[in-house]
């Protein structure tokens, strides 16, 4: 119960913060899009540095639930961030959920619901760095790359979404390492956990993802990207939890049959969330004469 509480307080600070942060970003200059100056920009702005402020204490309280539980457990409950974005977001815009909002609420949290009640996600230790295990973490790293190098050639309608999935891997890859540095600090404290390599590939994933999923909140409406890393990070997480860290989920043909309905419902009830008229529309692309301007 402490882990799904911690679990869901991150998901409440991470939702508020993503809101904060796209109300900022969409002022950013569209020179910055996808460069480190992008972040030196927005930092001058107090209603980022809030969003942000509120994202590390979510990334802080789910480092935490990751340390107590397993990645299988933690990431579909850290995916409800997107309820509470809504309910921030359905206060400013004074609009009513309507059939759509509460289908998406619904089975998001019937999915994440079906998901654990099915799989019973539980941990063990994470197996030693095999072949395997940075094939995975290649995969992962890898796509992302690939997807952020395509949102600078897609079309407005793809570009958010492209670097929302991009941001959503990497923030679930950080999720798996973060889970090791707790093992390594458990381990040996200190001195093992500043030796292993796993503590500055968390800080390196985390400023790629924040430009990634900056640049994606500046150039379009919260809904083309925040769905798309909300459903891609548990995604990522999970692959990274059974791929490598010893993680295990029920594998009868019942279990598995819920559990693909259970991340099904989570997929679709984001994005029916994230298309909610609620969801800040933001300045985006209003004027698509920003399309025609040079990056």
């Amino acid at each position: 119960m402490t882990v799904i509480l911690l679990a869901l307080g991150a998901a409440c600070c991470l939702g508020l913060g993503f809101v904060f942060q796209q109300a900022a970003a969409q002022h950013a200059p569209m020179k910055d899009f996808l460069s480190l100056r992008l972040l030196l920009d927005l930092v001058r702005m107090p209603r980022w540095l809030a969003g942000i402020g509120l994202m590390v204490i979510g990334m802080s309280l789910g480092a935490v639930a990751l340390g107590m539980g397993d990645i299988t457990l933690v990431e579909p409950l850290l995916a409800t961030n997107l309820l509470f974005a809504m309910a921030l977001a359905r206060r400013l815009t004074k609009q009513r959920l309507g059939r759509s909002g509460w289908a998406g609420l619904w089975l998001l949290a019937g999915g994440v619901t079906a998901f654990i009640v099915a799989g019973r996600p539980r941990g063990g230790s994470s197996e030693s760095e095999s072949m395997w295990h940075w094939l995975i973490m290649g995969m992962v790293l890898g796509t992302a790359l690939l997807l952020a190098a395509l949102a600078k050639r897609a079309r407005i309608s793809v570009e958010a979404a492209l670097l929302g999935v991009a941001a959503g891997l990497l923030y679930g890859l950080q999720d798996a390492l973060t889970r090791m540095s707790g093992e390594r600090f458990g381990e040996g404290g200190w001195s093992a956990l500043l030796t292993s390599w796993q503590p500055y590939a968390i800080v390196v994933l985390g400023v790629l993802a924040l430009v990634l999923v900056q640049s994606a909140f500046e150039t379009a409406p919260l809904r083309m990207s925040l769905p798309a890393l909300t459903a891609a990070q548990p995604l990522a997480g999970i692959a990274c939890g059974v791929g490598f860290l010893g993680d295990r989920l029920e594998v009868t043909p019942g279990a598995l049959a819920w559990e693909g309905i259970g991340i099904a419902a989570v997929v679709t009830g984001i994005v029916l969330i994230g298309s909610h008229p609620a969801m800040p529309p933001g300045a985006g692309r209003a004027e698509d004469s920003r399309e025609l301007q040079p990056r």
